[in-house]
């Protein structure tokens, strides 16, 4: 190989240009591609460059035969860019020529430029498939058919290039930042030069790439390409520039006549056309990936890492195979200049074209593999230091809470990030604005006890002007956005007349960390209170919710101490929110029965036993099943029996579960309200009636609670309870009056004592603050700890 001189960079007092001209070669075969057919009679001179003399990267073998104007392009191994020892020759060569000096260049200018000129280098054709005449400057952004895109190189369409993943702003402020453009004109007009020359001389494509690489030695990796590509373009436009005109504009057609450029577009050259068009999307998008490695924000990701190391090593060649693959592509335009109607492909110029696309194809999947890599490191870290910034946000002094919700969603100013499910409307995040928020945060998964309750609570204040209720869907961070089920979500939405967010992709990401994290949410609801300054009150509201509703506000520590202290053990406590009917009978003063179970048995002997004992004694009396906290098929079918035969009140039948659920969920909450204020069973007499009553709930047999009024009150299973009201004759007559009937009723049960007993006290997983020591409640000794595991399938 001849040795060439090694050119400095372009500079205006130093032009472009090779002191020495490569010689005409003769034809070449390598890897089976010939080169080179000037020597076929049939042929005019080709101008193409001899892409075969130096080919470190091996392609696939051209087909030995063309059927149909169809080739097809074998697959490469999986391992396509491991380097071999050609590979490596060659990296070196090219590194070899960089030498650094201009590193700040923002070339994005340039390059939207370029991308005006392909986008708009489209004319107008028909859908003929034989000879397509060229209509004039029509310019067309969309095609569908094949032959139209295989003439207007559809796959240079604006999304092409004007890559997502970059800003989008960058590029729409391009022509008002031409001063990149003027200060690289000078290199960029010199390269085109210097394109055509090399193309009409027939020289070396490997050298030609190597003599550009050289001459912009100074420029980063990114820069070398794109100016290569402004120069590619100002020949390429001014191809299409001609080609479009000739028919309408009298210049145009004078330059296209000495030209001697083909007025027709065979379908020979539209394919070829396509080829090209393909060839040059995928350099651009190889380009714009170089350009998305430069612009990674070296605060979070630096060059000597070995993320940024293992991706950037692939850049320089890159590099030098786009800048080969627009030489390809000047060579096949400059083979147009004087062919009139003349022109014939060549197998070894189509191969080339297909070839270099391949290649650089393989090197775009490479290198966005690399660049995703990259980019979820920075995300990782962008996303602790954001974490950061919001943890000391929600514990610094607020004047209000419109700094914390503004940093809680992704919403412009203008945006209305919330919704509001009475008005379905939506608002902007300025209503939440110096009020206590109640954040109810859940998944998906909602019990719809819980929604419907919570929902009933609410609407039984409908003028509150105090709170707000904020509902945050949590999303699984599994779950990606696209494949989020809107319908679930949307159901959910509807069903709340409190505020909700418009949509969960709303909520930034390190407000689902946080509360996960800090939080310490898993999967049951909680109620979250903030104060109008944005300060925690309450890390979960909803046992105060569900024990004294909306009287709990402002839902503080200090109120819930406060409404402990008024509270004793009475009915009103135990069950007075659960049913309307409460509040009449205990005005009139009635005996109220409350009692569960599961077996239907037992229920129709102990309603039947307590009723007859009540008519004896000629005492008023109510009675309503509450039936077991985990209400399955049995407790089913003993509200249908009891229901059907009329022996006792019992919840509607639409929506039992959602009462009894309530029942048992308040009588829980209580118990973990007491445990989080440090109050031990021990010393409070409430709390040892609500163990109790758990006790009762986890025993297999019937339990039953009579109470006068919001009076005394006596309680005991059934197996006490029942043979005591049987035998009622014996003691009725101490009953002389209502107000006698509980004390008389518990002075008889004490007198029972069972041989054995076995009390079982059954807290869910999630219940909290659960004690180590816990007495019996009917004899007083510790009670001896298990774990359970449960499947019941009733």
């Amino acid at each position: 190989m001849a040795n060439y001189q090694v050119l400095p960079p372009i500079t205006k007092s130093r032009p472009l240009v090779t002191d020495t001209v490569l010689p005409p070669k003769d034809p070449v075969v390598s890897l089976g591609l010939v080169q080179n057919f000037t020597n076929d009679p049939s042929l005019k001179p080709s101008h193409e460059l001899d892409h075969g003399s130096y080919n470190p990267f091996p392609a696939p073998r051209a087909p030995a035969n063309v059927k149909g104007g169809q080739m097809m392009l074998k697959p490469i191994s999986s391992n396509r860019l491991s380097l071999s020892s050609d590979e490596s020759a060659l990296s070196k060569q090219i590194l070899a020529t960089h030498n650094l000096a201009y590193e700040d260049f923002d070339v994005k200018p340039v390059l939207a430029i370029v991308e005006d000129i392909f986008r708009l280098a489209k004319p107008l054709t028909t859908t003929d498939h034989s000879v397509t005449p060229i209509q004039g400057n029509q310019i067309q952004h969309h095609f569908d058919t094949k032959e139209n895109k295989a003439y207007h190189g559809s796959t240079l369409d604006d999304k092409t290039y004007h890559s997502s993943t970059l800003d989008d702003k960058a590029y729409e402020s391009s022509y008002r930042d031409l001063d990149i453009v003027k200060a690289l004109a000078f290199p960029i007009n010199k390269i085109c030069s210097e394109i055509v020359c090399k193309c009409a001389a027939g020289a070396e494509a490997h050298s030609v790439t190597m003599d550009f690489l050289r001459s912009l030695a100074n420029y980063s990796w990114d820069a070398k390409v794109v100016i290569t590509f402004a120069a590619f373009a100002i020949n390429y436009g001014e191809f299409w520039l001609v080609v479009q005109h000739q028919t309408k504009d009298p210049l145009a057609k004078s330059v296209a006549s000495l030209k001697d450029l083909p007025e027709t577009m065979s379908p020979d050259l539209r394919k070829k056309f396509e080829s090209v068009s393909d060839l040059l999307s995928t350099a651009l998008k190889v380009t714009l990936c170089l350009i998305e490695f430069k612009e990674l924000p070296s605060q979070y990701i630096s060059q000597e890492s070995g993320e940024m190391a293992a991706a950037t090593a692939h850049i320089p060649t890159a590099a030098y195979w786009i800048i080969r693959s627009l030489l390809a592509c000047a060579s096949l335009l400059l083979n147009l200049i004087g062919s009139g109607h003349e022109y014939l492909t060549s197998t070894a110029e189509s191969w080339e074209i297909l070839n270099m696309a391949h290649k650089l194809s393989v090197m775009f999947e490479h290198l966005q593999t690399q660049l995703k890599i990259c980019k979820d490191l920075i995300d990782r870290k962008k996303g602790e230091d954001a974490y950061i910034a919001f943890k000391k946000l929600m514990e610094a002094a607020h004047i209000d809470n419109m700094k914390v919700f503004r940093a809680m969603f992704r919403a412009r100013e203008d945006q209305k990030p919330l919704f509001h499910g009475y008005k379905k409307i939506n608002e902007k995040i300025e209503v939440l604005r110096s009020k206590h928020v109640l954040l109810l945060i859940t998944d998906l998964n909602i019990p719809h006890e819980e929604l419907n309750i919570l929902h009933s609570i609410y609407n039984q204040h409908p003028t509150r002007q105090e709170y707000e209720v904020l509902w945050l869907p949590i999303v699984d961070s599994s779950t990606s956005m696209a494949s989020f089920q809107d319908t679930e979500f949307q159901n959910l939405r509807n069903m709340m007349p409190w505020h909700s967010v418009e949509h969960p992709s709303y909520i930034e990401p390190v407000v689902i960390r946080y509360i996960r994290d800090v939080w310490n949410f898993v999967h049951r609801p909680m109620l979250v209170v903030l104060d109008p300054q944005a300060k925690l009150s309450n890390l979960d509201a909803l046992p105060m919710m569900w024990i004294w509703a909306s009287n709990g506000f402002p839902f503080t520590k200090q109120r819930e101490m406060a409404l402990w202290a008024e509270s004793s053990w009475n009915l009103e406590l135990l069950a007075d929110s659960i049913d309307p009917r409460f509040t009449d009978w205990i005005r009139e003063n009635r005996i109220i029965c409350l009692y569960g179970g599961e077996d239907v048995e037992w229920v129709r002997r102990f309603t039947q036993s307590t009723r007859a004992a009540a008519a004896a004694m000629r005492i008023p009396l109510e009675m309503l099943y509450v039936g077991k906290s985990n209400p399955k098929d049995k407790v089913r079918r003993c509200h249908d029996v009891i229901d059907r035969e009329k022996l006792s009140h019992t919840f509607p039948l639409d929506n039992y579960n959602d009462y009894i659920w309530f029942f048992w969920t308040r009588l829980m909450s209580m118990l973990n309200s007491k445990k989080r204020l440090g109050t031990s069973a021990e010393s409070d007499t409430v709390m040892q009636e609500i163990l109790n009553m758990l006790t009762f709930d986890g025993s297999e047999v019937g339990w039953a609670v009579f109470s006068r009024g919001n009076y005394e009150m006596v309680k005991g299973k059934g197996d006490v309870l029942l043979p005591v009201l049987d035998n009622h004759p014996q003691w009725a007559y101490r009953v002389d009056h209502v107000d006698k009937f509980v004390g008389v009723l518990d002075e008889e049960t004490r007198g029972v004592r069972t041989e054995h007993h076995c009390n079982r006290l059954i807290l869910p997983g999630h219940a909290g603050y659960v004690s180590e020591h816990i007495v019996c409640s009917e004899c007083g000794k510790t009670m001896d700890q298990y774990v359970m595991y449960r499947c019941c399938t009733d």
